[in-house]
């Protein structure tokens, strides 16, 4: 009888299966998410599915009060990452992040941009009284990212992330109603993971337009160039550098792990995205940190599952 009272409930596997199906219409995100169906909406949840997949099923596991607020903020997270990659000139990329910049001191003044995304951010702001500076940091954070640098050691990557992932994640305890010193500890941590494991499985597609992003202390402790992973290089000492990275971001997401006790059991849902983060890890190691190993670049199709699986735990 015991084991059998740790089975998640039989509704779950159906919900998991529900929530990895592709959806016909932003009418029917809108419904199956619990929101209402405005355009604004439906615009923030389509450009959430097409662009951050795991981000929109980490959302879609928010209590239901919480989601479209949580929605606009990852929103306005892909509007901003999206930029870099989307203009031809840093001009362009500085025009952009300043019109940014100016929507949310709009934001604040109770006046948005008739933008989907910069209206369903100002609801979250007034329903959460959510904190400025967050929004600003990812921002500046961003903008200064568009030098198309690589990182010169791991603490740079280290400081990128704490800007935007960790910052992203702050203002998501804001939306779930959580004041508390450990889960901001533990944000930070899974923050930082984050970026480190983005910039990792990032480098296949920046390799592929002749940007290599990796921290340089770590690539020159090992004698490695960027030009190494530029041809895909399947040495030991390449593999090592991934293997330096991959370890970082383990670190973190054990250290975010060491407050678990010590975290509200309401703050759980926004750290969801550990669950994608160890994954990513998991399949590096079996693959020798083979940074451009076919398997990295699938679709794991069983992550809405594993999703709900850790939700219905109460685990991150």
């Amino acid at each position: 009888m015991a084991a059998s009272t740790r089975r998640p409930p039989r509704g779950l596997w159906a919900r998991a299966r529900r929530l990895s199906e592709p959806v016909a219409s932003g009418r029917s995100v809108a419904a199956g998410s619990g929101l209402g169906a405005s355009g604004t909406d439906r615009y923030c949840l389509e450009l959430l599915r097409k662009r951050d997949y795991e981000g929109y099923l980490c959302s879609l596991l928010l209590p239901a009060e919480s989601r479209s607020s949580a929605f606009a903020l990852r929103a306005f997270n892909v509007e901003l990452a999206q930029i870099k990659d989307s203009v031809s000139e840093k001009t362009i990329g500085l025009m952009r992040m300043q019109f940014w910049k100016k929507t949310v001191d709009d934001i604040y003044s109770d006046n948005p941009p008739h933008q989907p995304v910069a209206i369903e951010l100002w609801k979250a702001v007034r329903r959460h009284n959510l904190t400025k500076r967050w929004l600003m940091k990812i921002i500046d954070e961003r903008e200064k990212n568009l030098d198309d640098k690589a990182y010169r050691n791991i603490q740079e990557l280290e400081n990128y992330a704490e800007n935007t992932q960790s910052s992203l994640l702050y203002l998501t305890l804001e939306i779930l109603g959580i004041k508390d010193l450990h889960a901001d500890h533990a944000a930070s941590h899974i923050g930082k993971a984050q970026g480190i494991v983005t910039c990792l499985r990032a480098t296949p597609y920046h390799g592929s337009r002749r940007r290599v992003f990796l921290p340089m202390d770590i690539c020159m402790l090992h004698g490695v160039s960027q030009e190494d992973f530029l041809r895909k290089s399947q040495d030991r000492n390449v593999r090592d550098v991934v293997y330096d990275v991959a370890s970082q971001a383990h670190l973190h997401l054990k250290h975010a792990r060491s407050f678990h006790r010590s975290v509200p059991v309401k703050a759980f849902p926004a750290f969801l995205q550990t669950v994608a983060l160890e994954d990513y890890l998991k399949k590096i190691q079996q693959v020798d940190f083979d940074l451009f190993h076919p398997s990295l670049q699938r679709k794991n199709t069983l992550l809405p599952l594993s999703l709900y699986i850790q939700s219905w735990r109460k685990r991150y």
